[in-house]
């Protein structure tokens, strides 16, 4: 078998730790050996198939689309003893057009040549409108039920390069891809984020509410812990859409050590604590709080740790951190117990000449701001070259390379496989940035890079400034590249818009003072001004399914 299942295996025989779901109305614990015997009877059944239904072959991808973990959990590690491949579904919300999202699956469910979706609640009711497109459908909550406790593993062989996991990437196209993430790459991944993060089954534990369709929520915060035999809480994004507070309720009382997500959520999670109540919580024992799968902004950062100073949390907790489906998940973690260290450099020697000049303390000139993301992990390699591919020295901008046994070996696609290797072994991945010694440091992506008079200009900059403008929404800010002569902003040169959301939206003399302040921002914080500043109703700019804004959707929808 594979390094990755004998891990699993393992850990499903020795760990006395497990996942505590339910929470906050019906906590419910299973020991990981719990879990797995689960999981044996789910296989049996698979591979036995019924009368109706052919059992399932090895090399079979299997989708998945539930919202428990509790079922989620069991299922997956079913499908990888039968020697399948798990593909996590993006789930529809009440908000999403039903038929247009079933046509959409079904558009990613032939990409990956799936052979059966395997249904879980709330989404039991979708079973009709999939079956309907001839998908082959069973219900989780009834696989393995009436078979006994210790059934025979699958007499499967999982090779290395065989398939684990077909990521499903949250991309700014229409088209649907998946990272085809092997075993080879998802043990290098996960062995190696352990090690960089020091992680100890006798002393961790993992809380989370983070969506397991996406590569953190479902590589870090529910692979990770059930293939090393770690302690995990965990609960659904929406129990944390709901009540924010109760991520840090379930640290407090569970005495979390170790969680993550995206820079929004920690901002969030500041405002909720700054009003929190004086004693109500004990953060103290959080150890590692990992911040990734968006640009960070320092300054929420900064009041996230401030407001939850007063229960205990520490500044040195928080870990920035890099990371990518094509990886499996991680690529960087700055070091343990150093917080959020920045780097302070010339913003002018940066966008005109790609050059990462520290910042001379006390000078007038403006400076841009980069979280500072660490060394790359084990087992990984980074590089950044140029536009001919010149591999460039420390503090050079140019092209983030990785190479490794974490690297995908390619994406699956509507049009086909896809390489995502060079002939060395080395995948481009599309981030612009450069490197401190062997410090990783990302500043966007190549395709959002705003080119003005010369100037490289990142969007994360100009949105953030947008951000600070009074009765814009936190978070939904948008920067949108505009060619020259494109009409979205009636310029006759490269130039860009700026998107974004108020709850004032439709209020001309609102809207009027909010362009005009975004538009001062802007100005002061890059120094040019955007061609135009749209102003939108609350959820109008287009997101992905784990919540990124979408850069060339909101540049569409702006066309329209």
């Amino acid at each position: 078998m594979s390094r990755f299942v004998d891990l699993l295996l393992r850990s499903a025989a020795q760990s006395p730790r497990g996942m505590t779901t339910g929470e906050p109305h019906e906590p419910v614990r299973r020991t990981w050996s719990e879990v797995h015997a689960v999981a044996r009877r789910m296989a049996a059944d698979l591979v036995a198939g019924s009368d109706e239904l052919p059992g399932l072959q090895p090399g079979t991808s299997v989708a998945v689309l539930a919202g428990e973990p509790a079922l989620i959990a069991p299922a997956a590690q079913a499908v990888w003893l039968c020697g399948g491949s798990v593909t996590m579904l993006h789930q529809p919300t009440l908000r999403t057009d039903l038929a247009e999202w079933a046509e959409d699956t079904v558009r990613v469910l032939k990409m990956i040549g799936a052979g059966l979706v395997l249904l879980g609640p709330p989404f039991d009711p979708l079973a009709d409108v999939l079956t309907q497109r001839g998908i082959t459908v069973r219900p989780i909550a009834g696989l393995g039920a009436s078979l006994g406790e210790d059934e025979p593993l699958p007499d499967v062989v999982n090779d290395e390069d065989d398939t684990a996991l077909l990521q499903l990437t949250s991309g700014s196209t229409a088209d649907p891809k998946a990272v085809r993430i092997t075993h080879r790459n998802l043990y290098a991944n996960l062995t190696a984020m352990v090690e960089a993060s020091q992680l100890r089954v006798e002393r961790d534990v993992m809380v989370s509410w983070l969506p397991l369709f996406h590569d953190m929520g479902m590589v870090g915060f529910l692979t990770v812990p059930m293939t090393v035999g770690l302690e995990l809480v965990t609960v659904t994004p929406s129990d944390f859409i709901s009540r924010p507070l109760l991520w840090a309720d379930l640290i407090s009382r569970y005495g979390g050590t170790v969680t993550a997500a995206p820079n929004f959520a920690y901002s969030v999670l500041g405002r909720q604590l700054a009003r929190a109540e004086e004693g109500s919580l004990d953060l103290s024992s959080m150890r590692f709080a990992l911040n990734g799968a968006e640009p960070i902004d320092p300054d929420a950062v900064e009041s996230f740790t401030s407001a939850g100073a007063r229960f205990g949390l520490r500044k040195e907790c928080v870990v920035a951190a890099y990371g990518m489906a094509e990886t499996a998940l991680g690529v960087s973690f700055a070091p343990i117990e150093t917080g959020l260290q920045v780097d302070v450099i010339d913003a002018d020697e940066l966008e005109a000449n790609r050059r990462a000049v520290p910042a001379t303390p006390g000078s007038d000139r403006q400076v841009r701001r980069f979280p500072l993301l660490g060394p790359p992990l084990p087992g990984l390699t980074a590089r950044v070259v140029d536009t001919e591919g010149r591999v460039l020295g420390d503090r050079e901008v140019g092209a983030i390379q990785l190479h490794g046994e974490s690297v995908t070996p390619g994406y699956l696609t509507v049009d086909g496989p896809l390489a995502t290797q060079d002939d060395e072994g080395w995948l481009d991945t599309g981030d612009q940035g450069y490197l401190v010694g062997d410090t990783v440091v990302v500043c966007g992506r190549l395709k959002d890079v705003i080119i003005m008079g010369g100037r490289n200009i990142f969007p994360t900059d100009i949105e953030r400034a947008a951000g600070e403008a009074d009765g814009v929404r936190a978070g939904n800010a948008v920067a949108v590249r505009l060619e020259a002569g494109s009409g979205v902003g009636l310029t006759k040169r490269e130039s860009f818009v700026v998107a974004v959301e108020s709850r004032k939206a439709g209020d001309t003399e609102a809207e009027e003072l909010i362009r005009k302040d975004v538009t001062s921002r802007v100005f002061s914080s890059v120094g040019v001004r955007p061609a135009r500043v749209a102003v939108l109703a609350p959820g109008s700019l287009p997101k992905t399914p784990s919540g990124k804004l979408r850069r060339a959707a909101t540049r569409t929808l702006l066309e329209d």
